[in-house]
This record gives C-alpha cells, structure tokens and sequence, in this order.
C-alpha cells in the first residue's frame, strides 16, 4: 500500500558530501531521511523555492522529453528499501497507458516538487525507514 508523502526538509552539510533530504507523511508521524548528494540537494531546493535557473538544467530537460512525448508526471513512488538504498519509479501517464521508470529518489522528488506531483511512499518502507531512523513510526 502507497501512503502519500511529502518533503519536509533539506539539510545541506557544507563539511560533508552527503546532503539530506526528508521525506514524511501526509497524515502522520512518520518521517525519514534520504542521503543525496550536493548538485542533487541544491536542485531540489532551487525546484521547492520556484528559482528558474537562465537556462534548462537535467532535469527540467527530462520534464521537458516527457512532455514533449506525450507524457504527464502522475507521482513518484519510493517502492524498495534494500541495503540502505532507497529506489523509485517515476509513474507516467502517456497515451492512455501507465508507464514506470526507474529512477534515484533524488531525481523523483526533484521532478514531484518542480511538478506539483504527489510522492508516495511504500508502507513497509516508510515503517522500515522511520523506525530505523528513529522519525516516527508504529
């Protein structure tokens, strides 16, 4: 069961490469972090704040390939938490069909959050993640 989420935060470190992203529930405790890196973290925050950068970066650019083939973002799912890795699926609408990609997380949520598209998040992820990290949970 996918439970709709949101980001909630962006922790930059200027003393480390690892950046974090949090992601928690709608409606709900639960929350967890997700390790990305910097270009990553500044994409997201620049997308959350609506700074249009002068020109496409990648992942404009992958807006705009999806568009330009018919394709319209419906939401991005985290689905899998395996050895500390997190993975994703950008859920597309095209030509009346359903189509999933593969994805980082980052990515996803860089797209959701320039998009306006919901994030959703496995259950049993969201419940492994939270409790892990100690944000939350049953």
């Amino acid at each position: 069961m996918l439970v709709e989420c949101r980001l909630s935060r962006i922790v930059f470190r200027e003393d480390n490469d690892q950046q974090y992203i949090f992601v928690e529930e709608r409606s709900g405790s639960r929350a967890f972090p997700i390790v990305i890196g910097f270009f990553e973290a500044a994409e997201i925050h620049r997308k959350a704040n609506g700074q249009i950068p002068a020109r496409p970066l990648t992942h404009d650019l992958l807006k705009a390939t999806m568009e330009a083939l018919g394709g319209r973002l419906r939401c991005v799912e985290i689905h899998d938490l395996r050895e500390n890795t997190f993975f994703a699926h950008l859920v597309i609408d095209q030509d009346g069909r359903t189509v999933r990609v593969d994805c980082r997380p980052s990515d996803a949520i860089a797209l959701a959050v320039a998009q306006g598209s919901p994030i959703a998040v496995e259950d049993a992820v969201l419940t492994a993640a939270a409790e892990k990290h100690g944000e939350g949970g049953a």
